[in-house]
């Protein structure tokens, strides 16, 4: 059975590239609420949000960022982030820019999120996850890297002792 994981994202931009991932059956997410659901989660507050995420974290045994153009400016990311970090869960980024959207576009390279959230006596979280960069010169390149290692890029997750 795939590994089952939590899938960290931002939503508006970068759903279609999640999906693309998911569908890859590599491993197993949480599901992935239409705007719909989202939308639904979201008007009842930031407590029902963070109840969610614990919630759909709580049996996942990594927690994958898919990093796009804009990941690292997203709040409530960076509250996943956080959440896993303290609770222990392994850690791992993937960058998706390079994956094509409903229109075939690519993205830009986005920031590191990990490296938004410091520690009181230095340093970043990014100090400790890896990130990986898919290769490959065209979105199809680039979602067969992924599919390639994606297993093995969460296989090597950096886990809180």
């Amino acid at each position: 059975m795939a590994k089952s994981v939590f899938y960290s994202f931002h939503y508006d931009r970068d759903a279609w590239r999640v999906q693309q991932i998911i569908q890859m059956g590599a491993l197993e997410g949480q599901p992935i609420l239409n705007a719909q659901q989202w939308e639904e989660v979201k008007r009842k507050g930031d407590a029902a949000i963070k109840k969610w995420i614990a919630d759909q974290m709580a049996y996942k045994s990594a927690v994958v960022v898919l990093i796009g153009a804009q990941t690292a400016s997203r709040p409530w990311v960076r509250h996943e982030i956080a959440y896993a970090w303290d609770n222990h869960k392994p850690l791992v980024g993937i960058r998706i820019h390079g994956l094509g959207d409903r229109n075939g576009n690519t993205d830009s390279f986005g920031e590191n999120p990990f490296s938004k959230l410091s520690f009181e006596n230095g340093g970043t979280i990014a100090d400790y996850v890896p990130v990986y960069n898919p290769s490959g010169s065209n979105s199809q390149a680039v979602y067969a890297d992924i599919k390639a290692n994606i297993t093995t890029w969460v296989n090597n997750a950096y886990k809180r002792s």
